[in-house]
């Protein structure tokens, strides 16, 4: 995606209860229970799914949240629209 246009779509989490997330030390457990499917994933799918659960966000506003709460002094904004696009493919991030 185009720098420009990265900073115009906005990625949505699924609505409160959609996912249930259970933690299973270093992997989490994520059930979705619109397609029933269960997902193991790791860091950082959590966590972005945790802060776009406020409210949607473009790329540079969820690497902002992402960098208040992380330690994120050489975050790479490709790597987090990477793991975006993958979330959007699997049907557990919206973008619009």
């Amino acid at each position: 995606m185009a720098a420009a246009e990265a900073g115009l779509v906005r990625y949505h989490a699924p609505p409160a209860g959609v996912l249930r997330l259970v933690s299973l030390d270093e992997l989490t457990a994520l059930y979705h229970r619109a397609s029933g499917q269960t997902h193991l994933v790791a860091a950082p799918v959590p966590e972005i799914l945790e802060a776009l659960g406020g409210a949607p966000a473009t790329l540079p506003e969820l690497l902002a949240r992402l960098a208040a709460r992380y330690d994120l002094a050489d975050a790479d904004p490709d790597a987090l629209e990477a793991r975006l696009v993958e979330l959007v493919s699997l049907g557990l991030v919206r973008r619009g």
